[in-house]
């Protein structure tokens, strides 16, 4: 059955125009067989099976057995990257980017970018947090991370689909963990004081319609009242991610800083390869509520201690999945707790409200910093 020949794959097939499938457990049991088929399957998972204590060909055979499966993640510190293509995308499929997680919890962790995931991907989002603003030639100011971040390449392709020019700061969020774990609050404030001087720059210079940016350089621009302005008078949407706004926050700078601008968040993490992207509609209680790109991507929210969904409107720590044919990646507990929220209709897991950090994890003090 693993032949890829012979095997129907095509339930497989990402489609960024699809909002649900009407059978999740067979296509889990058809992504087993592609990750775990001798043909098909990444070096990494063939020879990880024979020490997962069960066989996903038999005993995988549903969306809830794939809890079966331990977290993996951390081995994705030390393994190569060629370890991690699956052989049935054929000899050569075009990579997009390695990308690395922001290091919170330790060394990094690397993941492989499919050009086609991230097409797709793409393309769900973009429809999914439609703006209005694509390929009005409006210019981006991307005061995000680059390099081995995702959120960088993410940028540059968002300001292709508006079709205007793509402004960027660099964030190195390593050397503010570096700098909070130290203790060095002087050092960590000339840091962020010199992002917000090379945001006021651009923003005075050029014409901005739309700022991504994160939590922590958006309330310092509301610090500014000459940057409150230039922003009300350019900007059409503003888009935040990578770290954590509190509901507050959020409420103060959208009904008082920047009335009538857009503000719209993200939570993502390289372990899946997408961001999800903020709900249309509110919870009654205000709080901005996030959906992944199901069924290729999706939460649950659990009891940490006993690993048991928590119930609706209550707060657990998310764990996160990704399932497509370009990656699996089962199971993972992440650093961040959530409220439980009902997926859209036809969606499988969990949609996600008032994300928060853990304070430690895996006896380890998680320093957030910026990203």
């Amino acid at each position: 059955m693993s032949d890829p020949g012979a095997h129907d794959w095509s339930i497989l097939d990402v489609d960024p125009l699809q909002q649900t499938v009407t059978d999740a457990d067979a296509y889990v049991r058809t992504l087993m067989q592609w990750h775990f088929g001798p043909r098909t399957g990444s070096p990494f998972w063939l020879k990880r099976k024979a020490t997962l204590g069960f066989d996903p060909l038999t005993d995988v055979k549903s969306v809830e057995d794939l809890a079966l499966f331990p977290n993996v993640v951390d081995e994705f510190r030390d393994i190569a990257a060629e370890e991690l293509v699956p052989r049935g995308l054929g000899e050569s499929p075009k990579i997009a980017a390695i990308f690395e997680s922001g290091g919170t919890t330790g060394r990094p962790k690397r993941f492989v970018m499919f050009e086609d995931w991230f097409t797709r991907y793409l393309a769900w989002a973009g429809r999914k947090a439609a703006s209005g603003l694509g390929g009005s030639g409006i210019n981006l100011l991307a005061t995000t991370p680059s390099g081995p971040h995702m959120i960088g390449e993410v940028t540059v392709r968002q300001s292709h689909a508006l079709g205007g020019k793509r402004f960027s700061i660099d964030i190195d969020p390593r050397w503010v963990k570096k700098l909070i774990e130290r203790g060095q609050t002087d050092e960590l404030r000339a840091y962020v004081d010199h992002l917000v001087d090379q945001t006021a720059d651009i923003l005075a210079t050029q014409d901005i319609g739309m700022i991504q940016t994160i939590p922590v350089l958006l309330t310092k621009i509301a610090e500014r009242p000459e940057l409150v302005e230039l922003v009300r008078s350019k900007v059409k949407r503003i888009a935040w991610g990578g770290a954590h706004m509190d509901p507050d926050t959020r409420a103060i700078l959208r009904e008082e800083v920047f009335p009538g601008i857009p503000i719209v968040g993200g939570y993502g993490s390289t372990t899946i390869l997408s961001v999800a992207v903020e709900r249309k509609e509110e919870q009654p209680s205000g709080l901005a509520t996030f959906d992944p790109f199901s069924p290729y991507v999706f939460f649950r929210v659990v009891d940490p201690d006993t690993g048991r969904p928590v119930p609706y409107g209550e707060r657990g720590q998310i764990v996160m999945n990704h399932i497509s044919k370009f990656a699996l990646v089962p199971n993972n507990l992440e650093r961040d707790t959530a409220i439980r929220v009902a997926a859209e209709d036809g969606h499988i897991g969990d949609a996600v409200a008032d994300v928060a950090p853990v304070q430690t994890f895996e006896g380890t003090r998680v320093t957030e910093g910026v990203y």
